[in-house]
């Protein structure tokens, strides 16, 4: 495993199916990690390198706050690792109501919008830094039925891509990663028949987090990277 020693790692979502993982992957490699999450205590995750902030990232102030706090407690923002999000489906474009696209634009792109903006500014300062989302084979690769978080998940890719582009000069790199169906608990429990076996470990998706987070992932920047294990 690539080491992140004295790394600070800010993990939104920490507490998610594959947010736990990442951030456990994190502190295994030595990162100082921030996890983020509405309801997130120090208690989930037991170790002294582990930092429990509570948040919401509805809004770009409470992002700000978020980056604030990080900044003052630990001096710099190494990387940010954007892990949360949401799924929603089933229904055909024609059929999709206002409030499931507003809350997948929220949850999928609005937030990490937010997160981004904030995290920035102290990257820009210290000339480094790692701006890593996951997105979704499904923001390249659309399905039938899927249109509002397929569209998220299409408009966070773009955002990351953007963000290469922008601070290419800056010693910041930004990358996307794009898992197909992972085996997580949620999707377990969402679909317990389905075939787990075809479906991606979420280790190897937080591997790769690591991976790009460290001097080993220095060049690459701007890549949308699939994840898709035997459903390739």
């Amino acid at each position: 495993m690539h080491r992140l020693d004295g790394k600070v790692v800010v993990v939104t979502g920490a507490k998610g199916g594959l947010g736990a993982f990442v951030t456990e992957v994190f502190l295994t490699s030595g990162a100082r990690v921030v996890g983020v999450s509405r309801s997130i205590q120090q208690a989930d995750f037991p170790n002294p390198r582990f930092a429990a902030m509570a948040a919401d990232l509805s809004s770009g102030e409470a992002a700000r706050k978020l980056a604030s706090d990080v900044v003052a407690q630990f001096a710099r923002i190494d990387a940010l690792v954007h892990v949360m999000g949401s799924f929603a489906g089933g229904k055909s474009v024609a059929d999709t109501d206002d409030a499931t696209i507003e809350r997948m634009l929220d949850l999928n792109y609005r937030a990490a919008f937010f997160i981004t903006r904030a995290v920035l500014p102290q990257m820009r300062l210290q000339n480094s830094g790692r701006i890593l989302a996951v997105a979704s084979r499904q923001g390249v690769e659309p399905g039938a039925m899927t249109a509002a978080y397929s569209a998220s998940k299409a408009a966070l890719v773009a955002l990351v891509r953007t963000i290469a582009l922008e601070n290419k000069d800056c010693g910041i790199s930004a990358n996307s990663v794009l898992p197909a169906t992972m085996d997580t608990p949620g999707n377990r429990g969402g679909d317990p028949h389905a075939g787990g076996g075809q479906w991606v470990d979420p280790a190897q998706v937080a591997d790769l987090l690591v991976y790009l987070a460290s001097d080993a992932g220095t060049q690459i920047t701007g890549a949308a990277i699939p994840v898709y294990g035997k459903q390739a």
